[in-house]
């Protein structure tokens, strides 16, 4: 008496198990991308706390904060580079923002107040620029400004 026997996989279970994989990739790959763009604001701020206390330092040496400007990783004046960690990160070529320092807002002279900022390399619609003040404040340019900080 013979006895057969299927082995394998229908196309339905086939099917069940690919929809699955689906569903767990739509919902894993949101939290992923929001948890990566996490780690990447939390290095610009981190960058912007020792910057900040880089200018810091320079005022007390020389009565002045150091303005200058970062274009693609070129600082503008070039010896803010050598005074100035002007990337977050280990290396510009893996840095998630650029740095930059200039006069604040309402402000005449560089001596008084720095905004010291992190541009992003990459797309952030909702922090965009981080900004932090030598007077304290904290702040953004982006849309939801609540994830800027936090």
């Amino acid at each position: 008496m013979k006895h057969s026997k299927n082995a394998g996989f229908s196309l339905i279970e086939l099917m069940i198990v690919v929809a699955v994989i689906g569903i767990l990739a739509a919902v894993a790959y949101p939290s992923y991308t929001n948890s990566v763009m996490k780690g990447k604001r939390a290095e610009g701020r981190a960058a912007l706390a020792e910057l900040l206390q880089q200018q810091e330092r320079y005022m007390t040496q020389n009565n002045t904060y150091l303005s200058f400007t970062n274009a693609a990783g070129t600082t503008t004046p070039a010896a803010a580079a050598t005074t100035f960690k002007v990337f977050s990160g280990d290396s510009l070529a893996k840095s998630a923002y650029l740095l930059k320092a200039s006069v604040c807002d309402g402000t005449t002279a560089i001596r008084d107040c720095v905004m010291v900022e992190a541009v992003p390399t990459f797309t952030d619609a909702e922090a965009g620029t981080l900004q932090m003040l030598s007077s304290g404040s904290k702040s953004c340019t982006g849309t939801k400004t609540s994830v800027c900080w936090n």
